[in-house]
């Protein structure tokens, strides 16, 4: 039996090295959900600029995040749901990714700086350089209250975080 799930559109987020993959992926694979890795979705453009280091402009950002918003919006069509990993640092880019699926849930993932910084380091990106994390954080809006979703410490470990987060799913469906 398939089970339906209250929330259907889970949108992890947070800076660069914060776990959004890790997390987004274990949370799809638990849930039977698909997931869609949003860093994949980046118009070649955009790729080549953050790989010179330099900060993606909210004009960059747009048809990046319309295109999340319809790729989540094909997956929700086809299957009982979906994860994204995806940064989704403001506000007005969550606005953008709810005009496509209003119900969406976010899941922010928060660390601080010198435990993200060290993850970094530590891990190759294909295009994410270690110098334009100061500009993530500075661009990072928290969750408003009236924002479906939660946050979450990343200083646990991976399956830790992804237990709290399906508890938390749980909690939503039952009310």
């Amino acid at each position: 039996m398939v089970h339906t799930y209250a929330v259907r559109s889970i949108v992890v987020m947070g800076v660069s090295g914060s776990g959004k993959s890790t997390i987004a992926s274990a949370l799809a694979k638990g849930l039977s959900f698909q997931f869609i890795e949003g860093d994949a979705l980046h118009p070649p453009a955009n790729v080549e600029k953050m790989s010179f280091g330099r900060a993606l402009t909210d004009d960059d950002r747009r048809p990046w995040l319309r295109e999340i918003g319809h790729q989540l919006n094909e997956a929700l069509a086809h299957g009982p749901g979906c994860v994204v990993a995806c940064s989704t640092l403001k506000r007005s880019y969550r606005d953008t990714l709810r005009s496509a699926v209003p119900e969406t849930f976010f899941v922010m993932l928060n660390g601080p700086y010198a435990l993200i910084r060290s993850r970094l380091e530590a891990r190759p990106h294909a295009f994410m350089p270690v110098s334009l994390l100061a500009s993530q954080f500075a661009a990072l809006e928290p969750l408003g209250n009236d924002e479906r979703g939660m946050s979450v410490d990343v200083s646990s470990p991976p399956q830790a975080i992804v237990s709290q987060i399906e508890t938390e799913l749980h909690r939503v469906e039952s009310s």
